[in-house]
């Protein structure tokens, strides 16, 4: 039987009303194409359990990094080559980044272009300002880049039990995200998972971004040589934002999916610094 007709994805710059990106739903299985990757590397259980959920939605072609990647954002690695090499279960592991998977994936080590791309389960959430500092988030941006529509998927724990209770509800969320007919061009969802086993999650609530604030982030060390170094990480956060936000959501026991729009252009502020004559 001949394949069907494979779909040639275009950006299209339109920003009063997003354009939509076709998802092919109508044949759902084996014939739906995913690529699944994340940033806590090709070893880490949320990605074999994302990867897992979406084998029940179609086939899945698994690219990660070969090491722990967290906090790489959108980075490219430019300044040496890349090396992926196959898995004995199939998967690619690369020697890059999640953006660097992405590429390679897409560009040259999937026969055909996917249909989606899921990103996780990252184990801690990506939540507020977390999305421009998340090779997770990146790794599904960079989908979208390309063309294909990208998920973000983090879990607000580091329990893999709690986290492998999640196997049920994630197949129903992920084939209702298949089912979508119509995706926002530009736009990738941002999924966190609260740190509760899934018998206890309230729901499913769509949600915009909240703001966090970390407190003593700057660990001041000596190494054996008595130099001066420091650690970034650590400290306290201070969460804000209101009823509707993501980090509000998940405190309060339900599943936060946000929207993120590639575009960060303030457009009510244009006219203001047109005002400012910076042109002299």
């Amino acid at each position: 039987m001949a394949a069907p007709p494979r779909l040639e994805w275009s950006r299209i710059l339109i920003r009063s009303e997003p354009p939509l990106l076709p998802i092919r739903t109508g044949h759902l299985g084996s014939d739906m194409k995913i690529l699944v990757s994340n940033d806590d590397g090709i070893l880490a259980p949320g990605l074999g359990l994302l990867a897992e959920v979406c084998r029940t939605v179609g086939t899945v072609t698994v690219v990660a990094p070969d090491r722990e990647q967290s906090g790489t954002s959108h980075s490219l690695t430019m300044h040496r080559p890349l090396r992926p090499a196959r898995r004995h279960d199939g998967a690619y592991q690369v020697d890059g980044t999640p953006t660097d998977c992405v590429l390679l994936a897409l560009g040259t080590l999937m026969p055909e272009r996917p249909d989606l791309v899921f990103s996780g389960i990252n184990h801690g959430p990506n939540m507020g300002e977390d999305v421009l500092y998340s090779g997770t988030v990146a790794a599904a941006m960079e989908a979208v880049t390309l063309g294909v529509p990208g998920i973000a998927i983090s879990f607000n724990g580091s329990d893999p039990e709690t986290l492998f209770s999640y196997r049920e509800l994630l197949e129903k969320l992920v084939r209702r995200i298949t089912q979508v007919e119509l995706f926002p061009v530009d736009t990738l969802l941002n999924i966190n998972l609260p740190n509760l086993p899934a018998a206890s999650v309230k729901g499913i609530r769509v949600t915009r971004l909240g703001s966090r604030f970390f407190k003593e982030s700057l660990t001041r060390m000596k190494d054996p040589w008595g130099r001066e170094i420091f650690w970034i990480g650590g400290g306290t956060i201070h969460w804000t934002g209101g009823e509707d936000s993501d980090h509000h959501a998940v405190a309060a026991g339900y599943i936060s999916v946000t929207p993120l729009h590639m575009d960060l252009t303030n457009y009510s502020l244009i006219e203001t610094v047109r005002g400012w004559s910076l042109e002299g």
